[in-house]
Formats: C-alpha cells, structure tokens, sequence
C-alpha cells in the first residue's frame, strides 16, 4: 500500500482499474460469485456503474452457502490446496463463517496493517504486547505478522492473567499495546487494584479494535485518563474484509478508509445510496483478496455517509468512527437506541467501571434497564444509579430503570464485549 490519494478523482480512476482486475480474476473460478453474477456484463465503466449494477452480497447469503456446501462453501477463487490459513468470525451476531486466505491474499491484509502502523507512528524498534489469546478469530493475527515484518519486536499475551499480561508489559517494556477498548480499560482497573506502578510502563501507544469504543467520545476519554500519557489509536475491520480503516492522524475520532484496499459505499435501509451526513450502512467491496472475494458486502456497520475529514484529506471519513449496527438497534417506546450511544452516557461516568444492559422484549413493548458497576473507590455509589438514570432519560427521553451491581460482579471481556442481553 502507499500513502493518500490526491483527489477523490485520482481514487475512483485507481479504484475502476482494481475492480476491473478483481472481477477478472474471480470469474474464471470462482463458483459462488460466477452463479450470484450470472450473465451479467462485468466490463465496469465508473465506481458508480459497479454500484449501479452489481448485486449486494450479504452475510446470510455466505451462511447459506457454507451450510449447502460445508465446510468451506463456494466462495473460493483457487483449489482448496492454494489455500493457508484459516479464520472464522466470532459468532456474536450469526452463525460464524469459515474463512479461508491464500498467502497472497494474506500478505496483501499484512500489507493493509502495516498502514495502520504508519499511521499510529509505530516504526521499527518499537516493542508490541498483544494482549489477547490467539484463537480462530481472525483479531490481531495480522497484526502481529506485519510488526513483525516492519521490524518490531512482537510479545505475545496469550495464556496469560491480566495480572501476568501487565507484568509482561512493565518487564519487556513494551512501547505499544494491542487489546480491544474494554480490555484495554480492564487493564487499567486492574493495575489500580494491583497497586501496579503505571509510571514504570513505557507504553506510547495502545491500538484499540474490535468494538467501537475506540471513536465513542467518552470512551475515549477514559481511556486517555486510565492511560496519561499513551495515544489511544483507534483502528477497525473484519474477518470477512481483513483491516479496513483507521483513525486519521490528525483527527482523533474519526476514521479513514484504506481506500487502496476497499470500495466504500453507504446505503440506506432500502439499499438506496444514503444522502451525505446521513447515517448509513457501510458497503465494502474488497479489492485485494482475490482468494476469498467480496463484492459490495452490506457489514452492517452504521456510520456517516460521504462526510470529509477536518485534515483534508480525500480519503473515506467515518467522523465518529462506527456508529451502531443494523441488528443492534432497540426500538423503545418509538425512540431508536444505539449501543454506543448508551455506551457515550455511561463512559461519561468516571465512577463506572462496567455495566451490563438487558433488553426485555418479552412484552409488547420493549423495555431497557442496566445494571451498573461502581468502583471501589466510589465514594457517591449511593446517588450513582440515580444519576444515571437521569442523564440517559436527558440523552434519550426515556426511562430507563438503573440499578447497582456488586463491586467485582460483572464481567469482564478480553475480546468483543458482550454487555446487551436479550430476553
């Protein structure tokens, strides 16, 4: 990869010629989109013919044809003996998809990291600590593998206590941290607990992913308070795409497109391109990983459309990173509730260390309450939940019941979060 484009135009003219390779390499052989495409002319005449044309791909669509045609599915470009590594998504929202890379489709995500590298000033010499356990989520995999190819010393933390994970830090002097936003705050609570000299650690950088927190403006803050001194850098992907944005250097808040690797687009609820500043559904096209493609994927992320960034640069600017997703939103009593806004509410809270939410929809009409964690040290706990409850019912206009929970007493996530509970 290389550095921003010029002007939007110089993008889409370098975009047009990707997908006219893309598409020319897929169709020979691979079986899934050959059926989706059928007889359908692939010549592509602009960035907006393609969207014009081509037909979304959807997550169902892929579970479909994973369970027709276990376990891999159809959406393989190669002989399955091209291919070297495998992944599968975490499950959260659906059954979870297979994923399967060619070692040049890795290489080019590991291409795309080191982007974000670049971004985050990591360089290197730099000595990066992953804080998570390696699994068959596709996490930070390709992470480690590009600081590893830029020159850094890579530490891993799987196995570990987050005691253990700390001291780790602190002993091998660990300049950068990979977790997600709540384990990087959990990280912090813990130290706290610990009596753990945070002075000594001489981490400058945590790279925050897999839940929106990273943007959330008071999750922000509390991770920048929890963490004096370290730049909170904000970064976000998928296993379906590999990584597909970061936060813009200059513009904490706000992320850009890897807009060499990926086609943008936002779509409204009926598929209809969304008006700019509205919010809309991100559509990816994936214009590298040729071994397991995707063509216009509706990911469900929420974020503003076709807004440009403060620094300038023509790149894809979601201001305020992502912003909810289409399966998450509650409707309650006609007001439309996003868990990151609710997550906005609570982080605005310093005496909050966690909080758990149940959505009741047992009834006829949905109902939210939380439940609320205060820290040790909480000296007000007595009037917290009520002040709580009062600041969501200004943000919102709704009462939502708040109550407290035991110091110590709710979970604690290392990967994606798993605050929202249905019944």
């Amino acid at each position: 990869m290389s550095g921003p484009f010029a002007s939007r135009e110089a993008m889409a003219s370098y975009q047009v010629a990707q997908l006219r390779q893309l598409i020319g390499t897929i169709l020979p052989g691979n079986e899934f989109y050959r059926a989706k495409l059928g007889k359908l002319n692939s010549a592509i005449a602009s960035v907006e013919d393609f969207a014009a044309r081509f037909p979304f791909t959807t997550k169902q669509e892929l579970v479909d044809d994973q369970r027709s045609h276990p376990p891999f599915g159809t959406n393989l470009t190669f002989p399955l003996t091209n291919y070297a590594r495998y992944h599968q998504t975490s499950g959260t929202t659906s059954t979870p998809l297979r994923w399967l890379d060619t070692p040049e489709s890795w290489q080019w995500m590991v291409e795309n990291w080191k982007d974000i590298y670049r971004a985050a000033d990591v360089v290197a010499g730099d000595r990066v600590y992953f804080a998570f356990s390696f699994g068959p989520f596709i996490g930070f995999w390709l992470a480690f593998e590009a600081a590893q190819q830029i020159g850094c010393l890579c530490i891993p933390g799987g196995g570990l206590s987050t005691q253990g994970r700390l001291r780790a830090i602190l002993e091998n002097q660990a300049t950068v941290v990979c977790c997600t936003p709540s384990y990087a705050a959990h990280l912090a609570e813990t130290a706290g607990l610990e009596n753990f000299d945070r002075k000594a650690l001489a981490v400058r950088v945590m790279i925050v992913a897999g839940e929106p927190g990273g943007s959330v403006p008071a999750t922000r803050r509390r991770l920048e308070e929890l963490w004096p001194g370290t730049r909170i850098f904000d970064h976000h992907g998928m296993t379906e795409t590999g990584p597909v944005s970061h936060e813009c250097p200059s513009n904490p808040g706000t992320l850009h497109i890897l807009d060499r690797a990926y086609l943008a687009e936002f779509v409204d609820a009926q598929g209809k391109a969304a008006r700019a500043g509205e919010l809309g559904e991100l559509v990816l096209t994936v214009l590298g990983r040729t071994g397991s493609p995707l063509l216009r994927y509706r990911t469900g992320d929420l974020a503003r459309a076709g807004c440009p960034c403060a620094c300038g640069q023509p790149a894809t600017a979601l201001p305020g990173g992502l912003l909810g997703r289409t399966d998450e939103m509650v409707i309650v009593r006609g007001v439309n509730v996003y868990p990151t806004a609710v997550e906005d509410v609570l982080r605005g809270f310093s005496e909050i260390t966690e909080y758990e939410v149940a959505v009741d929809r047992s009834h006829d009409l949905v109902e939210l309450s939380l439940r609320i964690e205060p820290r040790a040290d909480c000296a007000e706990a007595e009037t917290l939940a009520g002040r709580v409850q009062h600041e969501l019912h200004g943000v919102f206009n709704l009462r939502v019941p708040v109550v407290l929970a035991p110091v110590g007493s709710l979970p604690r996530f290392e990967m994606k979060a798993k605050r929202w509970k249905y019944i």
